[in-house]
């Protein structure tokens, strides 16, 4: 009698952590995901990025990976050393890991067979890993080098939008050669002055390439810009400016089926007592939740579904995304951004949505691992 030897598992190195000011919100995304994989069907590996850049190997502990009285997780704390690195080689024709330590000799960790980048912000969410892995030929997760720049780069993410005829808010641009300008970036300031004396107070001035409600100020008056610049600039040199829509908030997510994007039940983000807006403390610290599924008409939920839909494909996103409205009083809906790897954890908006569409958190993260281990790396 023959024995068989069973089938090797795919292997999953899940990225997590990175340079970007997500970083803590990315170790608890990672933690949620460690919990929640099917490790009969898949084997994994976790790989922890620190604030500095270096890839780490880190413990598979969720347990650590949360926001507890308030204090956020790092990879720094999860790395088993201070000094060791993980290496994925930017060979298409291997996709061996190692770790090495100064004065020791690498060790194989053996290959991957997929990635999944649960990495926010820039030098994660915003085409830079997403290059490294298609330079190393290894399938990943989620959108790829050009999607993943416009849905990060807030300007760049709008213009495509108007070319496809999608709705925004009134913008302004900054640009970081602005401000370096002998004058001290007087001029942008006024510009922003005249943006909003056009559209009125408040406005939101925000970094261009930033997520979680990162460096955000709502603006009421004069008085207050200067130190929004500053605070925007903090975490990105290129400045957004926005006026301020009114309405509510809706969410939507996007999934790739075999048959195509689809979107999800809606949700909706209601006034957060103690917060201007929804910013990262409410987010995070405060755990502020939204309405799933959101209050809407049949008509409502059908519109916002198919313009997060459209969105989707305008950027030709893969894997996921969330799409962010304003329904506003007058009952049209305007696209406030795209998020290509939104929050994650079991209570993050986009698998709350999908959960209340008939998608478990596991599923989720099955489907995802599942689509990327069906499409190719390279042109597609």
């Amino acid at each position: 009698m023959s024995s068989q030897t069973p089938p090797q598992k795919p292997r999953v190195a899940v990225v997590f952590g990175g340079r970007s000011s997500e970083h803590a919100v990315s170790v608890v995304t990672a933690g949620a995901v460690l919990s929640a994989i099917d490790r009969e069907k898949y084997d994994v590996l976790p790989i922890g990025i620190t604030a500095e850049g270096r890839w780490a190997l880190t413990a598979d502990d969720p347990a650590r990976m949360v926001i507890t009285d308030r204090k956020l997780p790092s990879v720094a704390e999860l790395a088993e050393t201070a000094e060791g690195a993980v290496q994925l080689p930017v060979d298409p024709t291997s996709r061996e890991v190692v770790y090495s330590e100064p004065g020791s000799v690498p060790k194989a960790l053996g290959g991957v067979d997929v990635v999944f980048p649960v990495l926010h912000g820039p030098y994660g969410e915003d085409g830079t890993i997403q290059g490294l892995l298609e330079l190393s030929g290894v399938p990943y997760v989620g959108s790829g080098v050009l999607a993943s720049a416009a849905g990060m780069d807030k300007e760049y993410m709008k213009r495509v939008f108007v070319s496809y005829g999608l709705p925004v808010g009134p913008y302004e641009v900054v640009r970081p050669r602005e401000w370096e300008q002998p004058d001290g970036g007087a001029a942008a300031r006024r510009r922003i002055v005249d943006f909003a004396a056009e559209h009125g107070w408040p406005i939101f001035v925000k970094p261009a390439r930033a997520g979680s409600s990162m460096g955000i100020s709502k603006v009421d008056d004069i008085s207050g810009l200067d130190a929004a610049i500053e605070e925007a600039r903090r975490h990105d040199p290129k400045i957004l400016v926005e006026a301020l829509l009114t309405g509510r908030e809706i969410e939507c997510g996007v999934l790739e089926f075999a048959d195509g994007p689809r979107g999800s039940l809606p949700a909706e983000i209601p006034p957060v007592s103690d917060h201007t807006f929804y910013d990262f403390e409410a987010k995070y610290i405060d755990s502020a939740t939204g309405l799933v599924p959101a209050p809407l008409t049949v008509e409502q939920t059908a519109e916002v579904q198919e313009l997060a839909v459209r969105a989707f494909e305008a950027l030709s996103c893969e894997g996921l995304a969330r799409v962010d409205f304003f329904l506003q009083d007058d009952g049209t809906y305007v696209i406030n951004e795209i998020n290509t790897m939104p929050g994650f954890t079991p209570i993050s908006m986009y698998p709350r949505m999908w959960q209340e569409s008939g998608v478990s958190y596991p599923e989720l993260i099955d489907r995802l691992v599942q689509s990327a281990l069906r499409r190719p790396t390279g042109l597609r």
